[in-house]
């Protein structure tokens, strides 16, 4: 019979510990998809999540509750159970024909002892019922009196057994015959792995015992269930989520914001060589990770390592070291200028389609971090629009999601809000962002909201488009350029952006979620830079 042996955690396995940003990026996985910090806790807890940059995935609650119930199962497939009390049966009917031969030896078959011992016997209906009939009997064969002793000892156990079979007998239906020990550590294994379960269910993990889950089931489930376990105290020890609240700190914020900038950026860097260049001058910042060999006609701002390095590596011995212009090395600096940005954000109900809104919003929380650490003079705000428009904070940002049962599109709305931002914090470069999927279909005339649903399959919403087009035109005139980042290429939405686009004149590009981010900041970037300080 096959048999495997689990061994008890002795303290020398790998201790698992949470690393909480790399839980905060799976929980920030989760929030641009639209759930807020509780339900993405929650739904993390139950599926289970990657963690980035190791080869693991944390398995949920649900996958554990899997785990256990297939380790009930192929139990149940592998062994039967019909013979597992024979052997201890077998044991005391011996004893017992034993006691009852010396009683005939000794009392003959009429006499009151041996009627009291049959009665005994013949009434009991059970393993356990017998032995307990047998319990006070003072035995005339001591060896078998002995034997019966050993038996005594393992009657709770037999109870407990007889009680199982009882309850799921029929269930094994293997072809492995257990007896009595392995039908016990049978028995005791279920047992514990539905004891396991509940505690799953509930939600009681400081009750599980990751030792007593590594040796049921295995080491990566006994690891899950740390990791689960731990999972909100170390997002709130690292400072992730507030102290009794479950909404996301000022850090976690910033934290999300430097993922996405450089899930996108580093996208744009590879795939968009030389896109960053400008030939306009305005205030200049230098590179840290980028330097060119000097030309003639550069301005002389060296640095200073990397010369020397190239001296040295030319054969520059000894001090001062000898330098040629050949050993010049100069920073690159990136010239740009000061710029206010509205980034205006479709939340209908249609961008919970194909993965949009999380890109959008994805886009929003990097283009946030890149403004606030690479050009703090800039100012940058994120308005949401649907049937109507609002600013959305950068705080609020990370669980916003699309306005269920709200599919009209207020464009118009939109740029009215962008436009008193931008008189609010005016500067030379003002650009507005628009990410999208649809045309216009809502929007204000005399103070009063109107919602238009489009005339006909593929029509347009002519007064929305209309009302839309007299507000481009008037932020056209404060100077404003408009981009626009198109998720659907329907006639309608393609033929309404190029209008804008014309009268604007900003540009207008037609992309899918996944590419969503490297348009976005590469247009940011050089649009930022069109006019010096």
């Amino acid at each position: 019979m096959k048999t495997q042996v689990y061994s008890r955690w002795d303290g020398s396995q790998q201790e698992f510990r949470l690393d909480a940003e790399r839980a905060l990026d799976a929980l920030s996985e989760l929030l641009m998809e639209g759930l807020d910090v509780r339900e993405a806790l929650e739904w993390m807890r139950q599926h289970g999540f990657e963690l980035s940059g190791l080869d693991m995935r944390v398995m949920g609650l649900d996958e554990l509750m899997a785990e256990l119930r297939s380790e009930i199962q192929d139990l149940y497939d592998r062994f039967r159970m019909d013979s597992a009390l024979d052997e201890l049966r077998k044991k005391l009917d011996d004893l017992l024909d034993r006691e009852q031969s010396a009683l005939h030896d000794r009392h003959g078959y009429e006499s009151a002892r041996m009627n009291e011992f049959l009665e005994r016997r013949h009434e009991a209906t059970g393993l356990s019922d017998a032995i307990e009939r047998f319990g006070d009997y003072d035995f005339e064969d001591g060896d078998a009196g002995e034997e019966f002793r050993e038996l005594e000892e393992e009657l709770e156990r037999i109870r407990a057994l007889e009680r199982f079979l009882r309850e799921r007998g029929e269930r094994f239906r293997g072809n492995h015959p257990a007896d009595y020990e392995t039908a016990q550590q049978i028995r005791e294994r279920i047992e514990a792995l539905e004891q396991m379960g509940r505690d799953l269910a509930e939600g009681n993990l400081e009750n599980l015992s990751p030792e007593q889950l590594s040796e049921l089931l295995s080491e990566e489930a006994a690891n899950s269930l740390v990791l689960l376990r731990d999972l909100e105290s170390s997002l709130r020890q690292a400072g992730y989520l507030g102290e009794g609240e479950d909404s996301l700190t000022s850090r976690a914020i910033r934290r999300i914001g430097s993922q996405a900038l450089a899930e996108i950026y580093g996208a744009v860097r590879k795939d968009r060589s030389g896109g960053h260049e400008t030939d306009e001058r305005g205030a200049a910042l230098p590179r840290p990770d980028e330097t060119k060999p000097f030309e003639f006609g550069d301005p002389l701002d060296l640095d200073v390592v990397r010369t020397l390095l190239n001296a040295v590596r030319r054969g520059a011995r000894g001090f001062p070291i000898s330098l040629r212009v050949d050993d010049f090395e100069l920073r690159e600096l990136d010239f740009s200028t000061h710029s206010t940005t509205v980034l205006l954000l479709d939340m209908s109900w249609s961008m919970s389609w194909g993965g949009r809104f999380a890109a959008a919003k994805r886009v929003a929380l990097a283009l946030d971090h890149l403004i606030r650490t690479r050009f703090p003079r800039d100012q940058y705000f994120v308005v949401g629009f649907s049937t109507r428009a609002r600013e959305i904070t950068i705080r609020e940002l990370p669980e916003v999601t699309w306005d269920m049962g709200e599919p009209f599109t207020n464009l118009q709305e939109g740029l009215m809000l962008a436009e008193r931002l931008i008189a609010r914090y005016p500067s030379r470069s003002p650009q507005v962002l628009v990410v999208t999927d649809g045309q216009p279909t809502a929007y204000f005339r005399d103070g009063e909201l109107r919602v238009e649903w489009p005339m006909g399959f593929g029509g347009v919403s002519p007064h929305a488009v209309a009302e839309t087009m007299k507000q481009v035109r008037r932020i056209t005139r404060r100077g404003v350029t408009i981009n626009t980042f198109m998720l659907d290429d329907s006639p309608e939405l393609l033929g309404f952006v190029e209008h804008m686009t014309q009268v604007n004149r900003g540009r207008a590009f037609y992309t899918d979620p996944a590419k969503l981010g490297s348009f976005l900041m590469v247009d940011y970037l050089n649009g930022r830079r069109k006019k010096s300080a």
